[in-house]
């Protein structure tokens, strides 16, 4: 038996990954620990693997009204809060979010170094995993194989033939691609040159130039269906491998409600729990498809009680999501990874409508692939959105195709793949 530590981001896309991969892990007998941020208390202990956590940032005061904070709330607050600038291009917001986001995650980072340390002595673990987007010294100084599984659009691993990273760009265009660079050197130059410095202060190795988190020398993992993938004009290296998709098995069963009926298409609608944490845009999303003939399950997200549904809806603050995908005929969704992929994963055409982040990446990626539809977010017509429920609807080929691309998805079996990846890797080192 070996045992695997686990450091996720705290949002539910790559926790949810690590928990896939890990459940596969303890059912080949290892010990599956999580080093998640604190707000998943019993949350993962109760899935059956060991937590030992870490506070991210210093723990707000108590209020006394003996309520934990919800899983993820750290960055659900922090999307909350930086919500009016989605509404600016990609390029603006790399000084706006992307630049401030890289900032918060660094000092997290920072914050938590000493406890991951005191972590690690604890667990003893043979193999560490990350599934972030930065550095987090401890894990590269731990003293066993270090493995980063990536959970985000592919373009996080740049290259001169590909469109840059969170940009939304189109792949066979490269108008803006230069500037789009420029400004992200300009916005980010001199934060990475402090935090690389920090990185190697803590002994680890430097960072890559521009660079946030290292490329494992050992395993790299990442979540992405073959056919959007964009290996032919990036390859990537030998240690790379990619998952064509992670879909955990621990969600409730589910069941489309008798109250929605049988008429019209039956659509997921889902904005990730971050991207719901928009009320004012779930609430225009509520009304354009409340007047449509078709129906709707919907994820409400965290802030669930600030809008209600019409008749032809159902919703509740989580869905249990991969047992909801195989039910519906397609899905309107923020782009995250983890929806992106499962979508293919059960064959499932979607409409994007991208917040922020590599959101832009995958949507932009369905659409020129023709899986799907990407729309302006906030600026949509309202016959946009509703026409391209009935198109995609109405495309029987293309669901068709889907289809047969989510059945050679899941015969691939992602998670399957990485657990026995990651028990050779901790073989080869025990």
């Amino acid at each position: 038996m070996s045992t695997f530590l686990f450091m996720p981001e705290s949002a539910y896309g790559p926790t949810n990954n690590c928990i896939g991969i890990g459940h596969a892990l303890r059912q080949m007998g290892h010990r599956v620990v999580f080093a998640a941020e604190r707000s998943w208390s019993g949350k993962l202990e109760a899935l059956g693997f060991d937590e030992d956590l870490v506070d991210l940032a210093a723990p707000p005061e108590d209020t006394g009204d003996g309520h934990a904070q919800s899983a993820g709330q750290f960055w659900t607050d922090f999307i909350r809060e930086t919500a009016p600038v989605f509404r600016l291009p990609t390029i603006d917001q790399l000084a706006q979010f992307v630049q401030p986001t890289w900032q918060a995650l660094i000092d997290g980072a920072r914050y938590c170094q000493t406890q991951l340390i005191e972590i690690i002595e604890r667990q003893r673990p043979d193999v560490v995993i990350e599934d972030n987007v930065n550095c987090f010294p401890a894990l590269l100084t731990a003293g066993v194989p270090f493995v980063r599984l990536m959970s985000c659009n592919p373009l996080e691993m740049k290259g001169h033939d590909i469109a840059p990273a969170y940009s939304g760009y189109a792949a066979d265009d490269r108008t803006g691609w230069s500037e789009f660079r420029a400004e992200y050197e300009r916005t980010h130059r001199s934060m990475w040159a402090e935090y690389n410095e920090w990185v190697v202060n803590c002994g680890a190795r430097p960072l890559g130039d521009l660079e946030f988190i290292h490329e494992s020398e050992h395993l790299n993992l990442y979540v992405y269906p073959n056919e959007a993938d964009y290996v032919e004009r990036r390859p990537l290296g030998p240690t790379w491998h990619r998952l064509e998709s992670s879909v955990r098995t621990t969600d409730q069963p589910f069941d489309v409600p008798a109250e929605l009926g049988t008429e019209g298409a039956l659509v997921y609608l889902s904005l990730g729990s971050l991207g719901s944490a928009d009320v004012d845009l779930m609430k225009r999303l509520v009304d354009v498809l409340g007047r449509t003939p078709h129906r709707f399950i919907v994820s409400k997200g965290p802030l669930h009680d600030a809008f209600s549904l019409p008749a032809n809806m159902w919703g509740e603050q989580q869905v249990p999501q991969t047992n909801v995908l195989p039910k519906v005929d397609l899905v309107i969704t923020h782009g995250g990874n983890n929806t992106t992929t499962e979508c293919f994963h059960f064959g499932k055409p979607m409409i994007a409508l991208p917040l922020f982040w590599d959101q832009y990446d995958n949507a932009q990626r369905v659409d020129e692939t023709g899986f799907g539809v990407r729309l302006r977010t906030y600026e949509f017509d309202d016959a946009e959105l509703t026409g391209a429920i009935d198109r995609l609807f109405a495309n029987t080929s293309l669901r068709s195709h889907m289809a047969t691309i989510g059945h050679r998805v899941r015969a691939a079996d992602g998670i399957g793949k990485a657990a026995g990846l990651l028990s050779s890797l901790a073989a080869e080192t025990r």
